[in-house]
């Protein structure tokens, strides 16, 4: 037993929920801690009560309060019948306790939370939490004094929690009061009765300065806020933090599902499937629901019809919030309260089923009627039984915790797997035409046709170049030999419509024909052999009939080609999920498995303002790598979900990167924002992170908790943290290793390359390709989600992504910095027996110069192996120094998050104008003076200065006779010498040389 003894300070509670029936409540604070309990006095009638009182608890060892949590409850003293009513409730991780005397020992203004979904709570406590060793345990007294309760030594451990400090600037009487609010996480588990007692992890966030406060209004009026602060209060705000989760493959916790849910905790459910019913006593026929009720928790299957009761329907809840242990199934007439009959279940006989077993079969059982008589209520097919998140029926069950989820947004927050759909890049190469007509032959003998070809697939439109003249051919029969790319995704679906246009205006082309080809029926090739071109006849697009008889001699060729040895990238080429070819037929076999357990979020920016809730998120987890993109379930009015879900990917090649994002679902709500059937509702971004596979050791769990930052024009922030385990196995190294040898991209991109520019094009069409489909599925994953997965905006300007990038450089030419810095010194000879030793090692490498190459292999060997033991045990995240998001103008940051093209006033274009001509002139002097070094060497032999050039061809001649005469490496050594030696025997004064370098003429004095 430790002499230090936990203190709580109970100062007092502010706007109770009045419990009394008068308007009012009699409030008293309850404590427990480490099997203890103790309570303060009552406050009658006082929905604003203060205490100041302090409640002392034993602790058996201080070392453990990090693995240990307080739990105030408020409570209403019902005198009439000595019973109590719920307040409200806060838990509090251990690792926010001080100590007296050492620590700032600052009230902590905590809101009240729920301990149900049903329970009625509103208003705030403050107390105070710090060890001490001047306190002692008082024994139980009167006036509801402080009652200590002992238990058993094997304490009940719960998940710590993050603590986040936000500046809470109270108003009262007139004057202001500065206090820190902590936020509790809201991830603590019940564990498992039958599990041992392990001890989770805990991530502590050191508190930093207070921090300002981002106010939201809250719809409707009033005075509700929530804060969204910015991070950089303490260096480890935005660092990654490594957890110890009990996953499932614990060494405690070796079963069945250990091999296929290893990377996630195990949570568990009550599953109940309603099947159907039969003999029910309705009159007069109608239709019938099933009503499971659990305790506050009710669920209800949909209707079905009389003589054909089938509802076939899973209820999932959660094993941590069953207050009851009685669940009813009732059966019911549509939109009447009373049931037609009613079984109940006690679930201390509920089996329990892990997969791979078989599902259990459902049962017909015998309801009682309403007047409780045994088989008049007809009969039920019922299955209940208890199980994990890894149980088939989990993805598709209805979860308790969706319960206040509108009926049309049930289907949004169910986890789903979704599949890209197959890319193929169209090569259209429009050669010439034959004999076509013009639309205005009147104009046409006047001027020479401008005729050009669109090309059209989907809402792809590209066009060729207006035809040149060419001697050998008539105006009628032009020639272009160009060659177009679209993207078209399988099943083709889509025409491609060839139009020969006339442009007889400025403004004004015309169709003088037309010719549409399935896409479907064009040639597939996997190398760069060219497919055979076809000859298709053009219809007019003329209405003149006299002109049908020749219409048929119009006619274009084409060559049109599926390449298949392409990769179609829907993404940016550095942060590529998938570099396979596009046909299957050139696919090599994976290299290893990639698993990802989504666990959970914690510490998450309320995203929405919900009535009566205050801030609130609705938080779903998207994960995507290659084709497969995962969608985990909506934890509905959660601050910190838990996920609990796996998924696994092939890998192909190494060098690639998982993208999760973390969403805020917006189609929850009963009315979203936008118009009334919520198409224009858009899920808002919460933050990402990114997973290099090659960062990753083989078949080691990375368990870590990534910082979701968000950029906003007022800063970066955090949004939260995610947790992850991830897990990439590789079944053959060497197949492994091959594979760095081998080339990034498939065999056409260096074949038959794509421009730049064509690149950037197709990859744009490609994520318009995937989002439409994707948008196309149910549940469907919106438009804004694949744009931000797949990084859509990387390519526009920021200044401050140029500084980032411009550092980057800085820091890879930082070794060539050093290098100088180091010869610099020897050659000033501050220290001489270095400068000894270099001019030695030098000159040997001089005299034996068959030991230069395999010296500086041996180096880098070393320090190879000389930085093994400093190497990452991270995976790499988000670095916001890295991407100069901490020390960004805000100014800057406006002109990131502008539109395109701009919506800013003119005046602050012009200055943004003139702050890039600024910097622009920079880089011009600097590309200026690099192209004036280049043209001295020019002049050297252009005789643009005749006397330098005769000085330069004789210095030549003689250089050459000496070099001839002497070995190169005499002369190498007698260059290192006269340019090491010490600094008494130079002049300050530039070489002969330099000078005669500096002198040189170059262009820039043609130059305007």
């Amino acid at each position: 037993m430790s002499k230090e003894k936990l203190v709580v300070e109970v100062l007092g509670a502010h706007n109770l929920m009045p419990k009394d029936g008068e308007g009012s409540s009699s409030a008293f604070v309850e404590v427990e801690f480490e099997g203890q309990r103790q309570r303060t006095q009552v406050k009658y009638k006082d929905l604003n009560p203060v205490w100041n009182e302090k409640l002392v608890f034993h602790v058996n060892d201080v070392a453990d309060l990090p693995y240990r949590t307080i739990e105030v409850n408020v409570f209403n003293e019902k005198r009439s019948n000595n019973s109590r009513n719920f307040l409200g409730k806060v838990r509090v991780s251990g690792t926010s306790i001080g100590r007296e005397g050492k620590d700032d020992l600052i009230p902590q203004l905590h809101t009240l939370d729920k301990r149900s979904l049903f329970s009625h709570v509103r208003g705030e406590i403050t107390f105070k939490l710090y060890l001490s060793v001047k306190e002692h345990v008082k024994g139980g007294g009167g006036n509801g004094g402080g009652v200590v309760s002992k238990k058993s030594n094997k304490f009940q451990q719960q998940n710590a929690n993050t603590v986040v400090v936000q500046n809470h600037q109270q108003m009262s009487g007139g004057g202001q009061e500065n206090k820190k609010m902590t936020h509790p996480n809201q991830m603590t588990n019940k564990p498992d009765p039958n599990q041992g007692d392990l001890k989770p992890v805990v991530i502590t966030t050191i508190p930093g300065p207070p921090i300002p406060a981002m106010n939201l209004p809250v719809p409707g009026g009033g005075n509700g806020r929530v804060g969204l602060f910015s991070g950089g209060s303490h260096p480890n705000e935005y660092s990654l933090k490594e957890t110890n989760p009990h996953l499932g493959g614990g060494l405690l916790n070796k079963d069945k599902t250990s091999s296929t849910y290893d990377l996630v905790e195990q949570m568990q459910y009550l599953y109940i499937r309603v099947v159907k019913g039969r003999d029910i006593p309705v009159v007069g026929g109608g239709e019938v629901v099933a009503e499971v009720k659990l305790g506050n928790y009710r669920g209800i299957t949909k209707r079905a019809a009389l003589n054909n009761a089938e509802w076939d329907q899973v209820f999932a809840f959660c094993k941590d919030t069953i207050q009851s242990s009685m669940v009813e199934i009732f059966v019911k007439e549509r939109d009447k309260d009373d049931f037609m009959g009613r079984v109940w279940f006690d679930l201390n006989e509920v089996p329990k089923r892990v997969p791979p077993d078989s599902q259990l079969a459902p049962q017909w059982y015998r309801m009682d009627d309403k007047r409780g008589e045994r088989g008049k209520g007809g009969e039920v097919m019922v299955a209940i039984w208890f199980g994990t998140q890894a149980d088939e029926a989990f993805s598709e069950a209805w979860h308790s915790k969706a319960a206040n989820v509108h009926l049309d947004g049930l289907c949004s927050i169910q986890s789903k797997v979704y599949l890209s759909p197959k890319l193929w890049y169209l090569r259209v190469s429009v050669l010439e035409a034959q004999d076509v007509v013009l639309g205005e032959k009147g104009t046409s003998l006047m001027r020479y046709p401008e005729l050009n070809v669109k090309v059209q697939v989907g809402n792809q439109v590209l066009k060729t170049r207006v035809a040149p003249a060419v001697s050998n051919r008539s105006l009628s029969n032009p020639f272009w030999n160009e060659d177009l790319m679209f993207v078209v995704a399988e099943p083709f679906e889509d025409y491609v419509m060839f139009s020969v246009e006339d442009r007889v205006a400025p403004n004004r082309e015309e169709t003088v024909g037309r010719v549409m080809v399935p896409v479907s029926v064009i040639t597939r090739r996997l190398d760069s052999k060219e497919v055979a071109s076809r000859w298709y006849n053009l219809d007019g697009h003329s209405g003149n009939d006299s002109k049908s008889g020749v219409r048929f001699a119009s006619r274009i060729h084409i060559r049109a080609s599926l390449d298949g040895g392409y990769h179609v990238l829907d993404e940016a080429t550095m942060y590529s999920s998938d570099v396979r070819p596009t046909a299957k037929q050139l696919w090599k076999p994976h290299i290893g498995v990639l698993e990802m357990g989504i666990l959970g979020a914690s510490n998450l920016m309320p995203m929405k303002i919900k009535e009566g809730k205050g801030g609130s998120t609705d938080a779903y987890c998207v994960a995507k790598y290659g084709q497969k993109w995962v969608r985990t379930r909506t934890v509905v009015d959660s601050l910190a979900p838990k996920w609990n879900e796996q998924y696994t990917w092939e890998v192909f090649d190494p060098c690639t990167v998982i993208t999760v994002g973390v969403f805020d679902n917006s189609r929850v709500d009963k009315n979203p924002t936008g118009n009334g059937s919520g198409l224009g509702v858009r899920d808002s971004r919460i933050g990402k992170v990114r997973i290099r596979l090659s960062t990753l050791e083989s078949d080691r769990v990375y368990t870590h908790a990534y910082p979701l930052l968000m950029l906003h024009p007022s800063g970066v922030k955090k949004m939260g943290e995610l947790h992850l385990a991830v897990r990439f196995s590789c079944a053959n190294m060497l197949n492994m290793l091959h594979m760095y040898t081998m080339p990034l991209l498939p065999k056409m991109h260096y074949v038959q390359p794509l421009s730049v520019s064509q690149l950037d094009s197709l990859r744009y069409q490609a994520m318009n390709v995937v989002a439409s489909r994707l948008s196309r599925a149910e549940p469907s994953l919106g438009r804004e989600v694949v744009e931000y997965m797949l990084d859509h905006d990387s390519h526009m300007w920021s200044m401050r992504k140029s500084k980032a990038n411009f550092f980057r450089l800085q820091s890879v030419l930082g070794w060539v910095f050093f290098m100088n810095r180091l010869i610099d010194a020897m050659r000033n000879w501050a220290m001489p027996v270095y400068s000894t030793i270099f001019v030695g090692v030098f000159l040997i490498l001089v005299l034996m110069p068959e030991l230069i190459i395999p010296s500086i292999l041996l180096g880098f060997a070393v320090i190879g192996l000389w930085k093994y033991r400093l190497r990452p045990r991270y995976p790499p995240h988000m670095d916001t120094r890295l991407s100069y998001a901490e020390s960004v103008h805000p100014d800057e940051l406006d002109e990131e998050f502008d539109s395109f093209p701009t919506s800013r006033s003119a005046e602050t274009v012009r200055v943004r104008y003139d702050r890039l001509r600024s910097v622009a002139g920079r880089i011009q002097t600097v590309v200026g003076d690099m192209a004036t070094q280049g043209e001295r060497f020019q002049a050297l032999m252009s005789w643009r200065d005749p006397r330098a050039s005769f000085l330069f061809v004789v210095v030549c001649f003689v250089a050459a006779f000496g070099f001839y005469l002497v070995p190169v490496r005499w002369v190498v050594a007698g260059w290192g010498l006269y340019f090491l030696r010490p600094p008494r025997f130079r002049n300050k004064l530039p070489s002969c040389g330099v000078s005669f370098f500096k002198r040189l003429p170059t262009m820039a004095d043609s130059m305007l």
